[in-house]
């Protein structure tokens, strides 16, 4: 009886509290499909429309914001799968000279503010006329070291044993990353997914700052274009928000079982 007491009261607290978060979520949403005199007050369903967003899609080039956000997310997601997992394992499970100096000079590079050198890339984009063009916003994240480290902390605990019998068997290195190590680390490549997926779709001032262009802009950017044109408008700034943030909950409820796992044990099962 204890048991099924607290089971409800445990339900009901996680009830209550996703409802808190996704009141949000909801506020949004409902706004989004209001006329702006309706803005923040309760509206019969009967004025619900999707006006907005259709001036937004008739006035702006949306889809093709959302191709370049798409395209730059998917390259730069692509490449901190591939890179920063190859070398956190590396680093993590291979011998060879100079390991620690070289993990201990990422570690530091990560101390260093992003606003210290994106001048300077914004230079050299532009010396190899690559401003104004997807590759600007792609190639310089292509591997971030935050991930990496997450890499080599989340190798460290695969057991080398199981590698030893891997190479025993025949396999190379890189036979044994791809074969052993890659399908036994979902939850890494999960958790790092979601989160390059969340901060490159959502990301302002790179884009922002390399791209001056409006058919090279991002989703983000245009958006931002729009909210300044009509501040005052928050029906369709709402409108906008539900646009730029739909894609980014969607792969998160696609890919949170993963997540879950990643947060919750190191991808070995006993």
């Amino acid at each position: 009886m204890k048991k099924k007491l607290l089971k409800v009261v445990l339900y009901t607290v996680l009830i209550g509290l996703s409802l808190i978060f996704l009141l949000p979520i909801l506020y949004v949403f409902y706004n989004s499909l209001l006329p702006y005199r309706y803005v923040q007050t309760w509206a019969p369903v009967s004025v619900w429309t999707l006006d907005n967003f259709k001036e937004l899609f008739t006035k702006y080039p949306i889809l093709r914001w959302y191709w370049n956000t798409f395209a730059s997310t998917a390259i730069v997601v692509a490449g901190n799968l591939i890179f920063p997992t190859m070398a956190g394992y590396a680093l993590a499970k291979l011998r060879f000279p100079g390991k620690k100096i070289i993990f201990g000079a990422l570690l530091i590079s990560m101390m260093v503010p992003f606003q210290l050198t994106m001048i300077q890339m914004y230079i050299q984009l532009a010396k190899l006329n690559m401003h104004n063009t997807i590759w600007a916003i792609t190639l310089p994240f292509l591997s971030q070291t935050m991930f990496l480290f997450m890499a080599r902390q989340f190798f460290f605990a695969v057991p080398g044993e199981l590698l030893e019998a891997a190479r025993i068997d025949g396999l190379s290195h890189a036979g044994v990353f791809a074969r052993i190590v890659c399908p036994i680390s979902k939850p890494l490549f999960a958790s790092i997914a979601i989160l390059n997926f969340t901060g490159t779709w959502n990301s302002y001032m790179v884009p922002a700052t390399f791209i001056n262009k409006v058919d090279k802009y991002t989703l983000v950017v245009g958006l931002q274009t729009v909210n300044m044109t009509y501040f005052q408008k928050t029906n369709l700034t709402l409108a906008g928000v539900v646009l730029l943030s739909f894609p980014v909950i969607l792969f998160f409820i696609c890919t949170q079982k993963e997540f879950v796992k990643g947060a919750m044990s190191s991808g070995i099962k006993a």
